[in-house]
């Protein structure tokens, strides 16, 4: 039995949901998003309530996930989603410019990232980064792919972070 899958969702004030065959498709204040579930899978909205189903029990690992994708839908297009990073070491920072985003890491050059479509970037200061966007997954995967870039080190924590991640630090060499 998916828990998740028989999650009744509440559709907002200012979203609506729009079920067209096997495309379902989310609109509201920050944006539109929409994405093709299986045939297998029904999608109904009734007032403010949407709730997902499945045909048989082959398709148990599918219910959830489509329930889930939609919830993270409605929730992007009403309030948005944010990851917030920052670069600890001597040197590093970030800058905005234009359409890229300009990363000092400790490397020879600066690393230079395209800003992706759907994605909004603030920089409160030249440590702090927040990632802002209405669809989680390419929030994530851009906030991924800016901390691949110098991923934090254990012995002195140096790199660029979460804000809300812990690093486990390790000791080091101990001088005998």
């Amino acid at each position: 039995m998916s828990r998740i899958g028989n999650r009744i969702l509440t559709i907002p004030a200012g979203v609506t949901v729009s079920v067209d065959g096997s495309n379902v498709t989310v609109k509201g204040p920050k944006g539109e998003l929409s994405t093709v579930i299986d045939n297998n899978i029904n999608v109904e909205v009734e007032g403010t309530e949407l709730k997902v189903t499945r045909k048989s029990d082959n398709f148990k690992t599918a219910h959830g996930t489509v329930n889930a994708n939609i919830r993270n839908m409605i929730i992007g297009v009403s309030t948005g989603f944010e990851k917030k990073l920052e670069a600890v070491g001597v040197g590093y920072r970030f800058a905005l410019k234009g359409n890229e985003l300009v990363v000092s890491a400790g490397y020879s050059h600066p690393v230079n990232v395209k800003i992706p479509t759907g994605i909004t970037l603030e920089s409160p200061s030249n440590t702090e980064l927040v990632v802002k966007g209405i669809d989680k997954q390419a929030v994530g995967q851009f906030a991924a792919e800016v901390r691949s870039i110098r991923e934090p080190e254990p012995y002195k924590g140096k790199g660029i972070r979460y804000t809300d991640e812990h690093i486990i630090r390790k000791e080091g060499k101990k001088a005998a």
